[in-house]
């Protein structure tokens, strides 16, 4: 059994809640590693959820105010899935108290939140490590193996997608998430940030892109009382949406290879339509969340009327093997925030990154930027490093 290691949990709504969960399994997936998370503090603004949340995982400390876990020595670690506009705030007060810290996209409103709360963990020198799980998928890791070894020959293009009706209902609440001051971008923080990760998980480095977006739902109603998720609000006050439902962009990688990325969080019919398709010389490769464990893989010498076939990932493959014994049992999402667990808890424990980084944040937020910048400009623009 390893020794145990305080943690906190920053903001209790759905996200707060899967990285409790992720903390309270991570022990019977991943029995060698020599940290045990104990749950100290939990702390929510909202009147009573910080209780609730206590009674409910077995919290020693609940608070309103973050402050109070940043100032609580038993504390070790703190996830943060409060709204953006407090990630900079408290990702730099709890480096700066000598926490470790795992954070949730997009890591504040702009490159600059991400890059100020990336320079605090390196100068606490303290771990931190930022939510892309997408690429915690053994499937994922399984495509980005084959690209590397040549197995499509030299990557040409490559398209992803993530579109969601989580925004299509025309009476979804106008919580902080539309608005400009505290959300910062719309679909581009929440969506396309995991998608530029992937594109460079698997592809490298965005050298340049052009970008499109649009605002399809334009007004909402304010919501009456405390929301979590994406609440629906009828009768309140209406108001205007201030960032983006759409973005569509073209990129050109430092490899030469170009892509697609589009995300909408307001198309109906359509959930949680994750994935990508990425073609070679020789071959390709394709994913959809939907089916997680799932490859599309083309390869061979023939190119025209080449077929493709479908691969079952298993032990091997990533963290596949902490789940499930064999190729094609079924993992879900909340197994991604485990796996981001463990590699965050073993990079304490090591002293030594494993997983998605701050440096991985501030260069998707940097994209983000850019594809901002590209929307209102109608140019093509390079990342900011």
């Amino acid at each position: 059994m390893g020794s145990t290691f305080g943690v906190a949990v920053v903001g209790f709504g759905w996200m707060g809640r899967v990285h409790t969960q992720a903390y309270a399994r991570v022990p019977h997936h991943f029995p060698q590693l020599s940290l045990r998370p104990e749950l100290i503090a939990v702390a929510d603004e909202v009147p009573g959820r910080a209780e609730e949340a206590a009674a409910q995982y077995g919290f020693a400390t609940a608070a309103r105010d973050w402050r109070e876990v940043a100032a609580d020595p038993r504390v070790r670690a703190v996830s943060v899935a409060a709204p953006n506009f407090l990630h900079r705030e408290i990702g730099v007060a709890m480096a700066e108290a000598g926490k470790h810290l795992w954070i949730e996209k997009p890591v504040g409103l702009t490159a600059d939140d991400a890059r100020a709360v990336a320079g605090a963990v390196a100068k606490a020198g303290v771990q931190g490590t930022v939510g892309f799980n997408y690429r915690n998928a053994p499937a994922v890791s399984a495509a980005r193996e084959l690209i590397a070894a040549g197995e499509i020959g030299t990557v040409t293009h490559l398209r992803i997608r993530l579109f969601s009706d989580y925004a299509a209902h025309p009476q979804a609440a106008l919580t902080w998430r539309y608005e400009r001051e505290r959300g910062g971008s719309g679909v581009l923080g929440d969506l396309a940030s995991h998608g530029v990760d992937l594109a460079r998980f698997l592809l490298g480095e965005i050298a340049s892109l052009t970008a499109d977006t649009a605002v399809f739902v334009p007004e909402r109603a304010r919501p009456t009382g405390a929301t979590a998720g994406h609440a629906r609000s009828a009768g309140g006050e209406s108001g205007p949406v201030e960032n983006e439902d759409y973005v569509s962009c073209l990129l050109r990688f430092a490899s030469g290879a170009r892509g697609v990325l589009e995300a909408c969080r307001v198309s109906v019919g359509e959930q949680n339509n994750y994935g990508f398709e990425i073609h070679g010389t020789e071959g390709a490769v394709s994913w959809d969340f939907r089916r997680m464990g799932e490859l599309g893989v083309s390869r061979g010498t023939s190119f025209q009327d080449q077929p493709v076939s479908t691969v079952y990932v298993g032990p091997g493959h990533g963290e596949y093997a902490a789940f499930q014994p064999g190729a094609a049992n079924s993992m879900g999402y909340d197994d991604l925030k485990v796996v981001e667990a463990y590699n965050f808890l073993r990079s304490i424990a090591e002293s030594t990154p494993y997983g998605p980084t701050l440096e991985d944040a501030v260069r998707s937020a940097a994209a983000l930027d850019a594809m901002a910048r590209s929307a209102e400009h109608g140019t093509w623009v390079a990342p900011a490093e």
